[in-house]
């Protein structure tokens, strides 16, 4: 005998690394410790043992109804021992649908805050189960896509599709943001400045090189949008910062002028006239 020395001689013995000890001893030695009675787990009994803690078989118990935990399903929660219903009554979500406890272990549903069954988590109108597809919420219910669509969508104007995020509103017709563009270049329209002409959608550089007057000097286009301002003659125009001197280049922007052909001159270049 290893500890001991008593003789193990017509006795139950336990052999370790070829090493025979008697149950005294070994219990002694390697026996674990109960987490509940703090007594030692004999040999004949059996040890249970979770996360490097042990305990007996009786001793086994869910920490809230005393039950037995052997051969059960278990849970734990700042190291205490719960069946799983009472860790669900404690600590569990509760389903938005049926408000019943969500088990643990098994698959839930989760969005702004609110927890569902897998099974419970479906689409009001269709009532199949929405999983992990895209879905709408409205008024606190859930639609999937497709069903959200048939009953809430707009639809746009030019494509005739649901329109679902990033819609446009133009003379009290929704358009989707990439359906609604100028007529002219097909470029988008929503964030920017555009205006309009027989109800048809222009940017403004479409709408200016289709529609606008040309300025007589640089020959570019004259907006008149946004309150820009621009002189007008004799159907002539000019942009403000083009309407000047041909010959000392000052500006008659609220002054007098001449004209000499397709000239115009300030008062004192045009005595020379």
């Amino acid at each position: 005998m290893q500890q001991c020395q008593e003789s193990l001689y017509g006795h139950k013995y336990i052999l370790k690394e070829e090493k025979p000890y008697c149950i005294k001893c070994y219990e002694t030695l390697f026996s674990n410790t109960c987490e509940v009675c703090q007594k030692l787990i004999s040999c004949t009994s059996k040890d249970l043992s979770y996360k490097d803690r042990h305990w007996h078989s009786d001793c086994f118990l869910c920490n809230k109804c005393s039950r037995s935990l052997v051969d059960r399903p278990f849970a734990t929660k700042n190291e205490m021992l719960m069946c799983i219903e009472c860790y669900s009554n404690e600590y569990s979500a509760k389903c938005h649908a049926c408000l019943k406890n969500i088990m643990p272990g098994s698959k839930k549903m989760e969005h702004k805050g609110n927890s569902w069954h897998e099974s419970c988590f479906t689409c009001n109108r269709c009532q199949q189960p929405i999983g992990t597809r895209s879905f709408v919420q409205k008024d606190a219910n859930n639609y999937c896509l497709p069903c959200y669509e048939k009953q809430f969508a707009l639809q746009c104007v030019h494509c005739k599709k649901p329109i679902t995020t990033g819609g446009v509103n133009y003379h009290d017709q929704p358009w989707h943001k990439e359906c609604f563009v100028c007529i002219g270049c097909k470029q988008q329209l929503a964030g920017q400045r555009f205006t309009s002409r027989d109800d048809f959608a222009y940017c403004l550089d479409c709408f200016c090189n289709l529609f606008a007057k040309k300025c007589a000097y640089c020959t570019t286009p004259i907006s008149g949008l946004g309150g820009s301002k621009y002189i007008s003659f004799e159907q002539r125009q000019w942009h403000n910062d083009c309407f000047n001197c041909k010959r000392c280049c000052v500006s008659l922007v609220g002054r007098g002028f001449l004209t000499c052909k397709d000239d115009i001159l300030c008062p004192d270049c045009g005595k020379d006239i």
